[in-house]
């Protein structure tokens, strides 16, 4: 049965993680679509793989239903958990692929407005996810969260376990990384000078 959005409660995370932990499957249905996207976004944009995305987010929310019944609130946003244990997963896995290359990103699915604009956009989103694998791990995470996520940085430090400061280090030397790789890129991508 499919919720309709229009139909979606305002209910804040921790009630509906309190309500499921009461055994209300409604309520685990809501923050299951409310979460997924989101934690899936994130672990994409730390793998560059969508098969092992899917895993770590289906397996980071698998964590937070185990942990429902003892969820201290208050002590940490369910996002920002479910960032902190995203990332972890991520880069457990980015350890034991060491040395192996990425697989190619897959084709675009239909619907894409045109086949250049497509084509276009898969070339452009490739080229970000290669320099962000160039970055070193803690680089990347930072940048994900700060420039992709739209996290601040005091929640980006939280789930990093760093300062603030270290953050605003780790956001800025990413973003000079990036830059460096990917200006020299602008006419291959379809970036013109206006």
């Amino acid at each position: 049965m499919h919720m309709p959005f229009d139909a979606r409660s305002e209910d804040p995370d921790d009630l509906l993680l309190r309500r499921f932990a009461a055994g209300d499957a409604a309520a685990a249905r809501e923050l299951t679509l409310r979460l997924t996207p989101r934690v899936f976004g994130h672990a994409l944009r730390l793998l560059g793989d969508r098969a092992e995305a899917e895993d770590v987010a289906q397996e980071a929310l698998l964590r937070l239903w185990r942990i429902a019944p003892d969820w201290r609130e208050g002590e940490a946003r369910i996002t920002t958990w479910l960032y902190r244990v995203t990332a972890n997963l991520a880069t457990d896995r980015l350890r034991k692929r060491r040395g192996v290359a990425l697989d190619s990103v897959p084709e675009p699915e239909d619907g894409a407005p045109s086949a250049m604009q497509a084509m276009q956009d898969e070339s452009r989103a490739q080229a970000l996810q290669q320099a962000l694998d160039g970055l070193p791990e803690r680089q990347r995470q930072a940048v994900v969260l700060r420039h992709i996520e739209g996290l601040g940085n005091p929640e980006i430090a939280q789930i990093m376990d760093i300062s603030a400061e270290a953050v605003e280090s780790l956001v800025a030397r990413g973003k000079r990384a990036l830059a460096a790789v990917l200006t020299g890129r602008r006419a291959e991508l379809g970036y013109r000078d206006e």
